[in-house]
């Protein structure tokens, strides 16, 4: 069963996938093969590069993802640009993924994907289940570092991705209350 986990800025996505994993699913997170990608795909490297030149680059050669955010996030161009750069190499990336999970001698029950465009860029068409974790505004932006109201802009509500969910969670409350929530749903997929 493949699985996705999607939600807003903050939510705590990333806090269910590690619960999922507690649980036993085999999980990837869209933010990590990002990171990946940045660090290591010479021609994601090279298309940054000629796009917004060495100033996006630390010393030390690495992708400055701050200096990135900061351009894409105030020009939606340069956004949409990024986004049609990364997110196929994103999407090859989780499905050869999932493909090589399903080759093993003994592949496990359920693979989550953490995606936070889910929605947005149509990606819930290619999961069997949906997970969608919201929280007030108010907690998304206590756990943020970076401002949200520009990341934000663009992405539909949390009211309408809980609405098109398989399963949707609050996440106002504690980590144990998360996790239970997450054993409830591993419960509900083994059916």
């Amino acid at each position: 069963m493949a699985v996705a986990v999607t939600g807003g800025i903050g939510a705590g996505k990333s806090e269910a996938l590690r619960s999922f994993e507690r649980h036993g699913a085999a999980v990837i997170s869209s933010d990590e093969i990002v990171h990946e990608l940045l660090g290591s795909d010479e021609e994601v490297r090279t298309a940054l590069r000629d796009r917004f030149g060495e100033g996006v680059f630390n010393p030390d050669g690495d992708v400055d993802r701050g200096r990135i955010a900061d351009i894409v996030f105030a020009d939606e161009r340069e956004l949409d640009w990024l986004e049609r750069l990364l997110h196929p190499r994103v999407i090859a990336t989780y499905l050869r993924w999932r493909d090589e999970l399903a080759l093993r001698p003994d592949p496990p029950a359920v693979s989550v994907t953490e995606v936070p465009l889910l929605y947005e860029v149509g990606g819930d068409a290619r999961f069997d289940a949906v997970v969608v974790i919201t929280a007030a505004p108010e907690i998304r932006i206590s756990r943020q570092v970076r401002p949200m109201q520009d990341r934000e802009r663009r992405l539909i509500s949390d009211e309408d991705k809980a609405a098109r969910a398989d399963h949707a969670y609050v996440n106002d409350g504690s980590l144990e209350a998360l996790d239970r929530f997450v054993s409830e749903v591993m419960r509900k997929l083994a059916a």
